[in-house]
């Protein structure tokens, strides 16, 4: 009875780590918008803060990507397919949508990704599902409608709607890819180590972005000058480096080692946080109107994500569970990096 008492609590502590972790990743995502808003005020296209971002990760990240480089031998398909979906395939088919339908419109098909990844879980890995979990995406989903203010601004473009799900698929991709597993390092038959997969993903991502963007066209000027924060003159590169370190290479971090020690369908669900955090910091921030359905919408979405992370999630084959231990010691280096 013990050693069972002791595996309760080991599973208990790995479950409340992995939702700080996914709190942390949410509030870092979250933080992206407000200061990537004052830069495009000042002058920057969209497509370029966001080749900015990713590149600027991908230069930090590279010492690792050099550490782990026995994964492009090893994972090639995964490395590619992390970079072009839960990297570029997102950012770019966002900003696309954002061109022809409401940010409201927009934002809300992109987070029904929680939902599509439960239908993933259950019909395509064959795995079931907890009616926790299933509660806790119609709530969020139904308070990211109240958040986003989705009947303010509806607009049925279809082309504009396709590419918004194609976002939500693409974040689909990232929580399913950064479920792979917790392996203690690259040795052959070992699963991925995320920092690894995260620093080739970024590059990937990079590359792919440079296509879209066309960053040679970018005013580099305005990074050397100020930018407008609700009357406050804040320089550029701050904004830029916050954008880079926190909104970007934090948030992708937490965000796989969240994955990891939850599930794909709850890290999922918590992560539509991101769009109550971000709403909040621009009200806060920005100076931006937060009105009643916002506040309502965002405490939905608190209770679909409390709902979804208390479920117990379904049974594991064993071999995940067997790298726990390798999984926790993964955890904390990436917290420390």
């Amino acid at each position: 009875m013990p050693v069972v008492t002791s595996e309760i609590s080991r599973g208990q502590s790995g479950k409340g780590v992995g939702l700080g972790l996914a709190l942390v990743s949410a509030v870092a995502f979250g933080g992206s918008g407000v200061a990537a808003k004052p830069l495009i005020e000042a002058g920057l296209d969209p497509l370029h803060v966001v080749w900015l971002r990713v590149t600027g990760a991908a230069v930090v990240m590279l010492p690792l990507a050099v550490r782990h480089r026995a994964l492009l031998r090893r994972r090639p398909a995964l490395l590619a397919g992390f970079g072009l979906l839960a990297v570029a395939g997102v950012q770019a088919c966002y900003f696309a949508a954002l061109s022809r339908i409401p940010v409201g419109v927009a934002l809300l098909i992109e987070y029904l990704a929680p939902a599509l990844v439960l239908g993933w879980v259950r019909f395509v890995q064959r795995r079931p599902v907890t009616r926790a979990a299933a509660v806790g995406v119609v709530l969020a989903a139904g308070g990211l409608a109240c958040v986003v203010e989705v009947w303010s601004g509806l607009s049925f473009d279809a082309l504009g709607l396709l590419l918004a799900l194609g976002a939500a698929c693409c974040q689909v991709g990232y929580f399913v890819m950064a479920d792979h597993g917790g392996g203690d390092g690259d040795g052959d038959g070992a699963a991925p180590d995320p920092l690894g997969v995260i620093a080739y993903g970024l590059l990937v991502g990079s590359v792919l972005l440079t296509v879209v963007a066309r960053p040679w066209s970018m005013d580099w000027a305005v990074l050397a000058h100020s930018a407008n924060m609700n009357g406050t003159a804040v320089p550029a590169a701050a904004l830029l480096v916050w954008i880079v370190l926190v909104a970007t290479v934090v948030a992708y971090i937490t965000g796989v080692l969240s994955v990891r020690r939850l599930s794909p369908q709850v890290a999922g669900v918590v992560a539509c946080l991101e769009a109550v955090i971000a709403t909040v910091l621009a009200w806060v921030l920005l100076g931006e109107h937060l009105s009643t359905p916002q506040v309502v919408g965002g405490a939905v979405v608190l209770l679909g994500a409390f709902i979804a992370q208390s479920s117990t999630p379904a049974k594991a084959p064993a071999e995940p569970v067997a790298a726990g231990g390798a999984e926790r010691e993964l955890s904390a280096r990436g917290t420390a990096a």
